[in-house]
């Protein structure tokens, strides 16, 4: 596996987020999907496809990163579920959907990926929702 200086975020994760901070593995964005509280972890790996692909070290470092972003989306948002999901059909560039649900959102009990459901956030309301999600995870 390649190095973070080789990395580069597909264009799609670009377009659809807004950046949120680096941990030591991973970038972390927020969706711009304001329909849920959505974070998305990206392993600073050139070339990352699959998890079980990354190097051992890689791996237990995602996990934990996982955890950590799963831990301030509960203590933030209080969810009745977390999603956590890398799925890469569409973006084949590994990275990690943490999406905090509610009984009774938009698409309840069912995914949020490809469910039609989209509502922007209002002027700076992503921003804003980024800086705080940023100092909750240390960043």
């Amino acid at each position: 596996m390649t190095s973070a200086a080789d990395f580069a975020l597909h264009p799609r994760l670009a377009a659809d987020t807004v950046a949120v901070g680096d941990l030591p593995l991973s970038r972390v964005l927020l969706s711009r999907n304001a329909c849920w509280p959505w974070l998305i972890l990206v392993p600073r790996r050139a070339g990352a496809v699959e998890i079980h692909r990354l190097e051992t070290a890689d791996q237990v470092q995602l996990m934990a990163e996982i955890a950590q972003a799963s831990r301030v989306m509960e203590v933030a948002f209080r969810p009745d579920k977390l999603n956590v999901a890398a799925i890469g059909n569409l973006v084949p560039q590994l990275h990690v959907h943490v999406v905090a649900r509610t009984r009774g959102d938009a698409a309840w009990p069912g995914p949020v990926w490809g469910s039609g459901f989209e509502q922007a956030y209002g002027p700076d309301g992503a921003g804003a929702l980024a800086a705080k999600l940023a100092a909750d995870l240390g960043l």
